[in-house]
């Protein structure tokens, strides 16, 4: 798995290649934690590469959510393909995470 980040205009987007399982879940903890108190407010998770999530992995970013909200921090995740997508639908995170099919998609859920 490699994790990338990179601002682009105002938005801080993670992008997340391969498989996030409980080795590597720690990486994926690393770059929120570094999204969180870097000041971001516009936080994207891209997943079009993500092949595969594990509970660990979930668990991250189910971590984070009450700090994201005290902070007014929003984060969209976009990209996941359709088996890391029925995880995350299978264990109802899809309605405590914003999810969304594209990057565009994703970017207008700051602006709607």
């Amino acid at each position: 798995m490699h994790i990338s980040s990179v601002l682009e205009e105002d938005h801080y987007i993670i992008t997340i290649n391969g498989d996030v399982d409980a080795s590597s879940s720690i990486h994926l903890d690393e770059a929120m934690n570094e999204a969180i108190h870097g000041g971001h407010s516009k936080i994207l998770i891209d997943c079009s590469a993500l092949n595969y999530i594990s509970s660990a992995g979930l668990g991250v970013f189910m971590s984070y959510l009450e700090e994201l909200k005290a902070k007014n921090i929003h984060m969209v995740l976009f990209g996941l393909n359709e088996k890391v997508e029925n995880v995350f639908k299978v264990l109802g995170l899809d309605q405590l995470l914003n999810i969304q099919p594209s990057k565009d998609q994703a970017k207008q859920e700051f602006h709607g």
